[in-house]
């Protein structure tokens, strides 16, 4: 990794690609070139047939100006730095502080690389990026760039070991607002390779870890529990809050529910039963249903607790 400090002083770490990958990000950059090189100088040589030589001569050296020289200039130009090689191998151009290069720094890599590339078939790059500490062709330094690798693979992040049953809930009222993101992650990659540890250096790690933290939360461990077991119960404390909290926004974001509050549950409507009129049939005799009586002002079918669904049987 190499630390480059930004205009913001802010130390960025980045991994410089070194000479393998390069060296294919070029090859495949030159056999595109070359391929569309050679067409297009097929193509000028049929249609400038009919002029003389020095008008040929002068198309010529034109068209290698602009298809080896302007075309991969242009291209970083509008891609910031990414060309088709860079692009297929993870590589990338950038400045000496991290940033986007500009025209002006694609123009000098890019007439550096005639001389170190083109005509000296990349033996003075290949030199130039074996002596460097960043693997960096002249170009790079006579423009101030640096091509670093964007596909990095990223480490496994461990979970934090859970603390002991019996230490859960046991800091729930221990104030945390104190405490700095930076005693967090030390803590955190405390507990996640402690188990890494000589026993007697992480004794000694956990226990300064512990005293700081209980210089910034003021609550001590409880009496006979270890250092290790007291980080991991506060560390499982701070993540169930922000666990609380994450869930909480997420509530208050929905509507018509109150941040804090929990939902009340949906009911499903109840649907009356349709009782149907039984059909007569020809074998079998109907027994008819003595008539229901409504009283006045009562719906008929409220009163026999049949609702009237509008539905007419079949005679």
């Amino acid at each position: 990794m190499s630390d480059l400090v930004t205009g913001d002083a802010v130390v960025l770490g980045l991994q410089p690609a070194r000479l393998p990958s390069r060296a294919l990000a070029v090859l495949i950059d030159l056999v595109v070139v070359w391929a569309a090189y050679l067409l297009i100088t097929l193509g000028l040589a049929v249609a400038t047939a009919s002029l003389d030589e020095a008008a040929m001569m002068a198309v010529s050296v034109a068209s290698f100006l602009l298809v080896l020289v302007g075309a991969p200039i242009a291209v970083e130009t509008l891609t910031h730095g990414r060309s088709l090689g860079k692009l297929a191998v993870g590589l990338r151009v950038v400045r000496d502080d991290g940033g986007p290069i500009r025209f002006r720094h694609a123009l000098v890599r890019g007439a550096m690389g005639v001389v170190e590339i083109l005509m000296t078939f990349g033996v003075v790059a290949c030199i130039a990026s074996l002596v460097s500490e960043r693997g960096r062709r002249l170009g790079d330094v006579f423009a101030g760039t640096l091509v670093v690798r964007e596909r990095v693979p990223t480490a496994r992040v461990a979970a934090v070991p859970p603390p002991p049953p019996w230490l859960v809930g046991r800091f729930a009222g221990v104030d945390l607002s104190a405490v700095p993101e930076t005693l967090w992650l030390e803590i955190r990659q405390y507990l996640t390779r402690s188990r890494e540890l000589d026993p007697a250096v992480g004794r000694r790690l956990a226990e300064r870890l512990a005293d700081e933290l209980v210089s910034r939360t003021g609550t001590p461990p409880p009496a006979g529990v270890p250092a290790e077991a007291y980080l991991a119960g506060v560390v499982a404390e701070r993540q169930a809050r922000d666990a609380r909290r994450a869930f909480a926004s997420a509530a208050a974001g929905l509507p018509g529910v109150v941040a804090g509050s929990v939902p009340p549950p949906v009911v499903a409507p109840v649907v009356a039963p349709v009782v149907a009129s039984p059909v007569a049939s020809p074998s079998v005799p109907s027994v008819a249903s003595p008539p229901v009586v409504a009283s006045p002002g009562v719906d008929p079918g409220v009163e026999s607790g049949v609702r009237p669904t509008g539905f007419a049987p079949p005679a």
